[in-house]
């Protein structure tokens, strides 16, 4: 086997559905369209928006299409701030990292007199009048025409960081971009993302406006149709690569990223609640939140039985965590499904795995406690390490693992762990992606100069103790079991850990290898190897490519697939994760 680092790969970082129709591309073009198939009396036209959307831009851009038009605006339609901020309070927390998951809808955050008036004056119009604005479907969901401005997290994220946007009802800009994300990920998109699943068999053109100025619309024909395309197929989400304190440099040469900035830490390469999802249309890609199709298809996308588990909600998270040439990550650890539930809001949670990629000579793994740690004495060293005295000594307490390419560490919810320096870790775990109890980050600083929050609170509530060295090498380590074998090709067990709902399997192979779906969702990373097909043996799906470090998702609706090197005999290796059943 090749032990030697990969410098360089095909990484695709614009993976796209091919699907037909017309693309409209400006302003310009959007407003001719727009005109043509308005052309009636007094016409009502719904311009519904996602948290994020750029309205200077959007609200111009109408002004020049319809300068005549009366624009009602949903903003000006919503309770005062301050009634807003009390309402979602309870949910949003004064906590700097955590809320819990809102209960509210989006009428709860209209004022009942000034929604009444709106629809009074839309009612008796003598002009053309545009709703504009989150939720403009609920106010006025008769309209002539539809239209929606969606927006993918990733670049909402982007945008908090710019101090760009507010909050929904709340002018909460200034504030810094965790509790921005906070307040998103608690209550807004929780509440846009169910008014937005009310919308989609109304909405006439969808709008990408993820590049400002540059905006794209496609019509509902063609969203529909990129979404089954997608989901009768393998696919990827748009990987969305980000820095951090600890980041490495593995991920620019592989990956193929902007030599410029110092690193990348982190790469959400399958968080379909994060990333986008692109559809190649008339040689534009056209860009929506990956979420679109889990709202729309998640029968097709899960299977059954994740689907009744997991209602609208994603599995199965693949990201990277790059080190090579960085730090260590904060030392942490998840919470426990128990506490999750009750704390947050939250169905399940952050159980995960590291599978190494690649590591450098001397990377290392912290994971479990010491045999015979006091608990009491650990968390007072934490405890006087975050006031400002002497440093954590991590290894008095935390075991130290070395970290090998193609070593497999298992971390269900209450192990305390973090990557070392010199790994590249592909982590897989259940979705929830924001619970992390950090305890101990080095001494250092965030990318904003300012210390990262320290939740030792948090984590003293759900570290599992008995997760010790002896049982971390009994039941965490590199737990590897021959499954499977046939002509040029091998399968091993990987884990995960009999706590965690994931079951991960390794592939090794030179020729055709067969997977037999056992249901649900299948997600895939190429771990070894320059380039795979994936195909259909009923000839279901076009032959589908994918290269080095690419994660790509099968749906269940697939049923069964065979993997091969895209060149005859070359060595090349998978792991898979799905949900056990």
């Amino acid at each position: 086997m090749n032990t030697s680092l990969h410098t360089r790969s095909n990484y695709d970082k614009f993976p796209a559905t091919e699907t037909e129709g017309r693309i409209w591309r400006g302003w310009e073009e959007i407003g001719v369209e727009l005109v043509r198939c308005t052309d009636i009396e007094r016409p009502l036209v719904v311009f519904d928006t996602y948290h994020g959307v750029c309205d200077e831009e959007l609200t111009g851009a109408l002004a020049r299409i319809w300068p005549e038009a009366e624009l009602i605006r949903t903003e000006e339609l919503f309770r005062d701030e301050r009634e807003i901020r009390s309402m979602t309070d309870p949910y949003v927390t004064d906590d700097e990292l955590f809320g819990y998951l809102t209960p509210l809808g989006l009428a709860d955050f209209f004022d009942p007199e000034r929604l009444n008036e709106a629809r009074e004056r839309i009612r008796h119009r003598e002009r053309r009048t545009i709703v504009y604005g989150s939720g403009a479907g609920y106010v006025a969901p008769n309209a002539d025409l539809t239209l929606y401005a969606d927006m993918a997290r990733w670049e909402i994220q982007r945008r908090f960081r710019a101090r760009a946007i507010h909050g929904l009802g709340v002018d909460n800009s200034a504030e810094s971009p965790a509790r921005q994300y906070k307040r998103g990920y608690f209550n807004d998109w929780p509440v846009l993302d169910n008014h937005k699943k009310s919308l989609y068999n109304r909405v006439d053109y969808w709008i990408d406006t993820h590049r400002p100025g540059r905006p794209l619309m496609i019509a509902a024909e063609t969203f529909m149709q990129g979404i089954g395309r997608t989901v009768r197929r393998p696919f990827r989400v748009v990987p969305f690569f980000d820095p951090a304190p600890w980041g490495g440099q593995w991920m620019k040469e592989v990956c193929d990223l902007d030599r410029r900035q110092a690193n990348f830490g982190w790469c959400f390469d399958c968080v379909p609640e994060e990333n986008s999802l692109l559809l190649r249309v008339d040689g534009e890609l056209f860009e929506m939140p990956a979420q679109n199709l889990i709202y729309l298809r998640a029968q097709e996308l899960l299977g059954a039985a994740d689907r009744r588990r997991f209602g609208e909600s994603f599995p199965i998270r693949f990201d990277f965590l790059d080190t090579i040439g960085g730090g260590n990550l904060s030392l942490q650890v998840h919470p426990t499904d128990e506490y999750i539930r009750r704390t947050f809001g939250m169905r399940y949670t952050q159980d995960e795995s590291y599978y190494l990629l690649d590591a450098e000579p001397g990377a290392c793994v912290y994971l479990g406690v010491k045999r015979g740690v006091d608990p009491e004495e650990m968390l007072a060293a934490l405890r006087t390490a975050r006031r400002g005295g002497a440093a954590f000594d991590a290894e008095r307490f935390v075991n130290r693992f070395p970290a090998r390419r193609h070593d497999h560490y298992l971390i269900p919810g209450g192990t305390v762990h973090c990557s070392g320096a010199g790994a590249m870790v592909l982590e897989i775990s259940a979705t929830p992606n924001i619970f992390t109890f950090k305890m101990w980050d080095w001494c250092r600083m965030g990318l904003d100069g300012k210390p990262r929050p320290i939740n030792i609170g948090h984590a003293a509530r759900v570290i599992d103790w008995t997760r010790d060295t002896d049982e971390i090498l009994r039941r965490h380590c590199n737990r590897f079991e021959p499954i499977a074998e046939g002509e040029g090709w091998r399968e091993e067990r990987t884990g995960l850990h009999e706590a965690e709902f994931i079951e991960t399997r390794r592939h090794w192979f030179t020729g055709i290898t067969p997977h037999t779906m056992q249901g649900g969702v299948e997600v895939l990373n190429l771990v070894e190897g320059d380039a795979a097909v994936i195909e259909s043996p009923a000839g279901t799906f076009e032959p589908f490519t994918v290269h080095y470090a690419e994660t790509f998702i099968i749906p269940a609706s697939i049923g069964s697939y065979t993997i091969r090197p895209l060149v005859p005999g070359t060595f090349c290796g998978t792991v898979k994760a799905y949900v056990r059943h």
